[in-house]
């Protein structure tokens, strides 16, 4: 049995750290902060599209040599943005109750690798997690199928179950044709109803139920 999650706004809350991160960088430009609702509204297709998305809202225009320093700049900053950074209520104790009950775990993330590998590592889930994908481990990134059927494959083959927040996780898991539990209280910018699911959920005790529930039936 293997479930895949995505990480941000699925089992952490890093949008504070990363608006902290993000505001030293337009700092460091002389441009004026974004607000952590702002912040929210950029997540989720990787820290090249947060980065273009953040000098635009600043700036309100694109310079390329500005923006390379940027995204340079932010990934620095976002190595070690970690103390503002919340595991969600329940999910540690979730994830040692499907660990027990014989779940094997990846990560399937738009997270850049190295601040994934950081941050899992500063919360002691260096080991939690068999197969751990980035935005930048494949050429592609969610949406695309790819790093998901990736970690399944790694992990040596469904059936597997997959868990994250967002549109762009319920789509990447409508590509892969892997069903999708989605965590209400991260960082979807649509109503529920509008985000394609098999089962939401909004506490984590619920998670394991669920995840079995979505296991084919077998023969």
């Amino acid at each position: 049995m293997l479930i895949v999650f995505d990480l941000d706004g699925t089992l952490i809350d890093s949008a504070p750290d990363i608006n902290a991160a993000a505001n030293a960088v337009l700092a460091e430009e002389g441009l004026p902060p974004v607000t952590l609702t702002q912040t929210h509204s950029f997540v989720g297709m990787g820290a090249g599209v947060f980065v273009e998305r953040l000098e635009l809202a600043a700036a309100k225009t694109s310079e390329p040599e500005r923006l390379a320093r940027m995204r340079a700049s932010f990934l620095q900053h976002y190595e070690t943005a970690h103390a503002l950074t919340r595991i969600y209520p329940g999910v540690r104790e979730t994830l040692t109750a499907l660990h027990d009950a014989g779940w094997r775990m990846g990560i399937c993330t738009n997270k850049p690798i190295s601040p994934t590998r950081a941050v899992l590592a500063h919360f002691g889930w260096a080991e939690r997690f068999e197969v751990v994908l980035g935005g930048d481990s494949l050429p592609s990134r969610k949406p695309d199928p790819a790093p998901l059927l990736g970690v399944i494959e790694q992990m040596g083959g469904g059936p597997a179950v997959y868990v994250g927040d967002s549109e762009v996780d319920a789509e990447t898991a409508q590509a892969a044709q892997v069903p999708f539990a989605l965590f209400t209280e991260g960082y979807r910018k649509s109503p529920v109803p509008a985000i394609a699911h098999q089962r939401a959920f909004d506490s984590w005790a619920d998670l394991p139920a669920i995840a079995e529930s979505l296991l084919p039936n077998p023969a």
